[in-house]
């Protein structure tokens, strides 16, 4: 039976990963969304209504685009995919603020939205941290090593051996 558990972890693994992509996905369009509208709509009223500067929601479109960008870029290129943990861990910092400005100004239930739009990235941070410890999606599939050839193995066994402290084994 080890082998119905192995195969069953598997398709969990992989079940995981398809919700992982479809949750940043959706709060990519999301921040992409909200990131254009400050960008693009005249944010006086907004900053009156909220008593931001407008330099501050500005600021906090371009980092909601960036961390959309953040979010699908790296492991769709398969570059640096430990940089989609980091953007939802700054998506998680606006939405924090998000949250408690909006009970604030406006109180608890209109801050329930912001709240679980946290909750689902703090979700994509928890899945996605093996990306930033470096066992994201490769672009290549791994290799066995080479075998070392006679010279390359002769070459090796003459590299004197080093410790942590910098002394060799003929300075003991």
């Amino acid at each position: 039976m080890p082998s119905i558990t192995l195969a069953r972890n598997a398709g969990h693994g992989k079940a995981v990963n398809v919700l992982l992509w479809i949750a940043q996905s959706l709060l990519a369009a999301l921040f992409l969304f909200a990131g254009v509208a400050k960008l693009v709509m005249p944010l006086g009223p907004v900053a009156q209504m909220t008593g931001f500067p407008v330099a501050f929601l500005r600021f906090i479109a371009v980092a909601e685009l960036l961390g959309a960008l953040g979010l699908i870029l790296p492991g769709v290129l398969r570059i640096r995919p430990a940089l989609t943990p980091l953007a939802a861990i700054g998506l998680v910092g606006v939405m924090t603020g998000a949250t408690v400005a909006t009970i604030v100004a406006q109180g608890i239930a209109p801050a329930v939205f912001p709240f679980v739009v946290g909750i689902v990235l703090t979700t994509v941070v928890r899945g996605r941290r093996s990306w930033a410890q470096g066992h994201g999606p490769s672009r290549r599939r791994l290799q066995a090593p080479a075998q070392l050839t006679a010279p390359a193995a002769r070459q090796a066994a003459l590299v004197p051996y080093t410790c942590r402290s910098g002394l060799s084994p003929s300075d003991v």
